[in-house]
């Protein structure tokens, strides 16, 4: 068996140093991984500059990492569903699978959620890893390392496409084009989405949202009034969106979410920012639109998987860049500056 394990550790703002840590043993129902893969997502790089995302603090040293693909390099007791060599897109939360929510099949709600790289949970930027055997999904032969790590931000699209019904002729408005936004767009294509529009502050990443097969795109910037931006919207549609999905949090995103959907509409909320906002609660209220959130997924692995592995979307022009993990420090320096065209950074652990 190997003995390097470097490990990418996050002390505290804007300090990530790579060590040897030692290579756990699977127990019982898990599986040790040799490490494919590790997507840099948003998460991590607020982690990383800010030390914390709202109620989740970075107090002592984490290993950072969530978007992920290895190989099984050892079985734990009673893993029958996977054997050694198999590759694995890696599902990052593990619940409890015994309370209410879990057996709704709503186990992202699970209060006993075990999440990668959500403090104090480490996560799984190292060479070797160990996880619950239910929670991977075997990779086929034609899926590369690298897709299946971007299955994780593609199930965070495809529960938000879930969340906003869509479906065949659905008009959808995406507000933000960074990767969620992206994936989303993707997933609302495949599944039947007759006109998406997206909207971004950053003309290149629409230019990229295009290509990925957007209709329509539309550059916020800051001398719109929030009533204009309301009618480009309407304008690009040519009537109003039924549906909108915020992928940014930020504020003005979420009110024009909510003011130019349609009466009867549903709009649903991806991007996390502030904790408290101001939105036109009544506008929405009296013309029925629903709003819902979103907090990462569930039971959507496998028809992200099933998307990628049909061809039906492909995720690999999301992929900008790539590091072999002796560079995970320039990999977050890349993803956090937005150099380059920055969507989503790639590190490559073996």
């Amino acid at each position: 068996m190997a003995t390097d394990n470097l490990t990418a550790i996050l002390y505290g703002i804007n300090d990530i140093r790579l060590e040897q840590t030692p290579i756990e043993e699977p127990g019982e129902g898990e599986v040790l991984l040799r490490m494919g893969c590790v997507g840099i997502c948003g998460s991590d790089v607020h982690y990383l500059v800010n030390g914390r995302i709202g109620d989740f603090v970075v107090r002592e040293p984490m290993i950072i990492g969530h978007e992920a693909s290895g190989v099984v390099a050892k079985l734990g007791k009673n893993v029958n569903n996977l054997k050694v060599g198999d590759r694995v897109a890696i599902e990052p939360g593990v619940s409890c699978r015994t309370c209410k929510f879990c057996k709704e099949g709503r186990y992202n709600l699970c209060k006993d959620m075990v999440f990668c790289a959500t403090p104090p949970v480490h996560g799984n930027l190292r060479r070797f890893y160990k996880h619950a055997a239910d929670f991977c999904f075997k990779l086929p032969d034609h899926v590369t390392l690298e897709e299946g790590a971007l299955l994780e931000p593609l199930s965070v699209g495809v529960h938000a496409c879930k969340r906003a019904n869509v479906g065949i002729g659905s008009k959808l408005l995406i507000l933000g084009a960074g990767p969620i936004g992206l994936v989303t767009l993707l997933v609302a294509k495949a599944m039947g989405a007759t006109k998406v529009v997206i909207t971004d502050l950053v003309q290149t990443r629409l230019d990229v949202a295009k290509k990925l097969g957007a209709d329509e795109v539309l550059q916020i910037k800051k001398e719109y009034t929030e009533a204009e931006l309301v009618k480009k919207v309407h304008d690009l549609f040519g009537e109003e969106p039924d549906r909108s999905i915020d992928a940014s949090g930020a504020q003005s995103s979420i009110r024009l979410a909510i003011c130019a959907t349609r009466s009867g509409g549903v709009v649903v909320l991806v991007g996390m920012g502030e904790p408290e906002i101001r939105v036109p609660l009544i506008n929405a209220l009296v013309r029925e639109v629903d709003i819902r959130g979103v907090f990462r997924y569930a039971n959507d692995y496998g028809d992200a998987l099933e998307l990628v592995a049909s061809r039906k979307i492909d995720v690999k022009p999301l992929i900008t860049h790539n590091f072999k993990m002796e560079k995970t420090v320039a990999a977050f320096d890349t993803s956090k500056s937005g150099r380059g065209d920055v969507i989503k950074v790639m590190i490559h652990c073996d």
